[in-house]
């Protein structure tokens, strides 16, 4: 793996309580080796500009400020995005 690699990080905005979005966590865990990044959980209920701006699409993948996939885990996305940049 390249260090570049090792250094990519995507942000997932979520809500506790949630299903959706512990199913993406979990999905996203099941891949950080394989695709060599690491992810943080942003609960956009503290933020009142997140609230409003990812209220109904939770969970939200983004990497690199562009929004990867919403609701559902996409691992033919998350493949591209990573492998090509």
């Amino acid at each position: 793996m390249q260090e570049s690699e090792a250094k990519t990080h995507l942000t997932v905005y979520y809500r506790v309580g949630c299903h959706l979005c512990e199913e993406m966590a979990a999905l996203l865990c099941e891949f950080q080796d394989e695709l060599g990044f690491t992810f943080g959980l942003v609960d956009i209920d503290v933020d009142a500009e997140l609230k409003v701006r990812f209220n109904a699409d939770v969970p939200v993948v983004v990497w690199r400020e562009r929004i990867l996939f919403q609701h559902f885990f996409d691992e033919a996305i998350l493949r591209q995005a990573l492998q090509h940049g």
